[in-house]
């Protein structure tokens, strides 16, 4: 893709920077730093009742530190905390039925970690995943089983995604992404110029990350876990821009909260967007009737913790970022999303991941504190040290 930064600056930042951060809190709550890309995104949203815009960030009390009985008594008081309210939307979940997934294996024995490993510049890897069905009006998380019911979509990965897809389809599919164990399904409002749709063009960017400080406790994702990041119906420019990396970009232009009316005209030049995910999980539900209650975004806790879960949402997953590129230039004027405005792009996720290959991937990249390409190696590191071989396929 056509940036003029290194293909990835994002980070869990270093702990002394949480203490001039937590200086720049706003009386709404939110948080400013000296450079976007050092910004995490530790906003939570709140639960809604229909899909929500990005909320703002909020900030929590770190737990008590000092004596070793003041620490245990807060990490008792935490678990008591998230066993509640694990308890509490598991009867939620089974009074309401319609639209709550349950995960068959819930996780609720955890609570969001406090420790500060080992300071690390990079935690992620790469997902390489090509656009693999085009301009369908088909969403099989907010629409499933009614073909035509959505706005149109561009799907990447999965080379079967339509409207009746469900984990298991997808694991009898096929891939196009690098990783073959990638079977998952990623797809996004289609961007039109005029009346003719824009694809991306050759493998895109999808970044798994750790999005809290301990990047050490990041689980895999479960398989069958699905959710929405964003809101088609987004009507706040300002609430999207707080997911996004540096907003809309093309060529100088940066911090866009919608498309830019104009782009240099250079055959280099496209529109760019690197939009992140939620990465918080209830530990319960595989999704929910909104698609984003059973995801939070981390919240930032005091010096020197940084970025954790928030007690109702303790499981610490992957941080998705997408990072987008459309062939697009010059007069924007008429570019715009099947869902509308620049503002209201979002995208979808089903998992679909072969186990053990995102295991190992997690393990290796993400808990080993490493900035990993789509085979699983630091590249300043031998190719020796690879998880995928290759072929791009566990050994």
């Amino acid at each position: 893709m056509q940036h003029r930064r290194p293909i990835s600056r994002r980070r869990i930042i270093a702990p002394a920077a949480f203490v001039a951060a937590a200086l720049a809190v706003t009386v709404a709550g939110s948080l400013t730093y000296a450079s976007a890309s050092d910004r995490p995104r530790h906003h939570k949203p709140a639960r809604p009742s229909v899909s929500a815009s990005i909320a703002p960030a909020v900030t929590a009390a770190a737990s008590p530190t000092g004596s070793a009985s003041a620490s245990a008594s807060a990490s008792a008081s935490a678990s008591a905390s998230a066993s509640a309210s694990a308890a509490a939307a598991a009867s939620v979940s089974a009074a309401a039925g319609n639209g709550y997934v349950m995960a068959p294996e819930p996780v609720t024995d955890v609570t969001p970690s406090n420790l500060v490993p080992e300071h690390k510049m990079f935690h992620e890897f790469q997902a390489n995943c090509a656009v693999s069905r085009t301009n369908l009006p088909d969403d099989p998380i907010v629409f499933p089983q009614l073909p035509g019911a959505s706005h149109s979509h561009t799907f990447m990965g999965n080379t079967t995604t339509n409207a009746d897809t469900t984990p298991a389809s997808l694991s009898a599919g096929d891939t196009k992404c690098l990783a073959k164990g990638d079977l998952s399904a990623y797809w996004m409002p289609t961007l039109y110029k005029g009346d003719k749709a824009v694809n991306p063009v050759g493998v895109q960017t999808i970044y798994y990350k750790a999005g809290v400080n301990d990047y050490t406790s990041v689980r895999p994702f479960p398989k069958g876990l699905r959710f929405v990041v964003g809101n088609a119906k987004n009507t706040d420019s300002a609430a999207f821009l707080k997911a996004t990396v540096e907003g809309f970009e093309c060529g100088d232009s940066y911090k866009n909260a919608d498309i830019p009316a104009t782009c240099p005209a250079t055959a280099s030049t496209q529109l760019n967007i690197r939009y992140q995910s939620p990465s918080c999980w209830d530990g319960i539900h595989l999704d929910t009737p909104d698609h984003q209650s059973h995801m939070a975004y981390p919240i930032i806790k005091d010096y020197p913790i940084g970025a954790a879960c928030p007690a109702d949402h303790p499981v610490a997953l992957p941080m998705l970022e997408f990072k987008m590129a459309w062939p697009v230039n010059g007069n924007m004027s008429d570019v715009h999303f099947a869902s509308g405005r620049g503002y209201t792009f979002h995208y979808d996720f089903m998992n679909a991941w072969d186990p053990a290959t995102l295991q190992a991937l997690v393990k290796a990249c993400i808990n080993g504190g490493r900035q990993c390409n789509a085979r699983g190696y630091d590249e300043r590191e031998s190719p020796s040290t690879a998880v995928l071989t290759t072929d791009y396929v566990l050994p």
